[in-house]
């Protein structure tokens, strides 16, 4: 057996991640990916060839380059899997909540803003949960459950971002700024607790690694609602509104692109 180690200078998130593990997952000859996100690095235990793992890394257009490689005896001990699974399944139920929330509250209030961060959660949960479900899959499967979630995203997105027109152009009243405000606090409490959770995990895993980050992402978010909520209340606007709702739901667009990326990528 045999590690290599790669420099991925494009490995931003948990979009490449997923990405190296679809290309990488169901070659007979890997027996581990490692990746850290923070270092943009992949470890591969392999006991195969290694230049059809490097011609492999070079397919995905990452700028992977090979900067390591050392014989191992014996695979170290795995993480706890079961609690990771556990912490993930946690996480994901919050969002699934704060979606369910979100969009509820976000009607009656007339908030983008809320409507679009709820999609934002759902598109967080939509890439963990199947990360979650495709385990032990084939990359084909993955891929076809990967097209429906990125394409659904896409069209939520862009039905999002044409209300938003839609109201900007129109005369809709502003949204009520206090429920807008009282919500996105209880998002961010959320999204605190299920960074708790993550920290107690104690795991350098990738997956556990990128919802730690997109979970950061999103206690941002949060705090972009509800500064538009206080600004709503502050200028009797619904401009503020709109401009956030417009950001996030620019974000869900972009995420979804992602994840249609890693969908559409062929393996070696």
């Amino acid at each position: 057996m045999e590690r290599l180690k790669f420099d991925v200078p494009k490995m931003d998130c948990g979009a490449e991640e997923q990405l190296i593990r679809m290309q990488l997952g169901d070659r007979s000859d890997v027996l581990r990916i490692a990746c850290d996100l923070s270092s943009r690095t992949v470890d591969v235990v392999h006991n195969g060839a290694a230049d059809e793992i490097e011609r492999a890394f070079a397919s995905l257009n990452l700028g992977a380059s090979l900067v390591d490689r050392e014989p191992v005896e014996t695979l170290e001990p795995s993480d706890d899997d079961r609690r990771q699974r556990q912490t993930l399944i946690s996480v994901l139920a919050i969002n699934a909540s704060l979606f369910v929330v979100e969009m509820s509250f976000g009607l009656i209030a007339g908030s983008m803003g809320l409507v679009a961060d709820s999609l934002d959660m759902l598109a967080d949960a939509s890439v963990y949960g199947l990360g979650l479900y495709a385990v032990g899959k084939s990359s084909g499967h993955k891929r076809a459950v990967a097209r429906i979630s990125g394409w659904s995203q896409l069209l939520l997105a862009a039905l999002g971002i044409f209300e938003v027109v839609r109201r900007f152009a129109g005369t809709e009243q502003e949204p009520i700024s206090w429920l807008m405000i009282a919500v996105s606090i209880l998002a961010l409490a959320g999204n605190v607790a299920s960074l708790i959770l993550l920290q107690r995990a104690r795991s350098n895993e990738a997956h556990i690694r990128a919802t730690s980050i997109c979970t950061s992402n999103d206690v941002l978010v949060n705090l972009g609602v509800i500064l538009a909520g206080i600004l709503v209340y502050a200028t009797s606007s619904k401009l503020p509104d709109l401009v956030i709702g417009a950001a996030v739901f620019a974000l869900v667009a972009y995420g979804a692109v992602r994840i249609l990326k890693i969908a559409s990528a062929r393996t070696a």
